[in-house]
């Protein structure tokens, strides 16, 4: 179905802005909507962009992405907050990563 990496969700601390990518609509609603709070909480604490992307082989990983020269992220932070993340939301990541290999990955 999808050839490259493919972007679960992200949001942006300069645009204010959070996407969903359309092809996972799907899931439930509380899931959405725990991906959005962990994702807007994110860039609101240290700034920048984060998204979530499956790699090729379906594993999800996290991006951070920030303009050059930008005072206010926090790149120490961004760190410990992804590794608090990875901790913190350990069952819903490794559900949605078994999501996308049942679902969109092809055998």
């Amino acid at each position: 179905m999808y050839d490259g990496k493919v972007v679960l969700c992200g949001a942006n601390s300069y645009e204010q802005k959070y996407y969903l990518n359309p092809d996972f609509e799907q899931l439930p609603s509380d899931v959405k909507d725990e991906l959005k709070i962990m994702c807007v909480l994110y860039v609101n604490d240290v700034g920048g962009i984060l998204t979530l992307v499956y790699e090729e082989n379906g594993d999800l990983c996290f991006e951070v992405t920030s303009k050059e020269f930008d005072p206010m992220f926090d790149e120490i932070g961004s760190q410990l907050k992804i590794k608090e993340l990875q901790r913190e939301k350990q069952d819903l990541l490794e559900a949605l990563q078994m999501y996308y290999k049942v679902f969109f990955l092809e055998n």
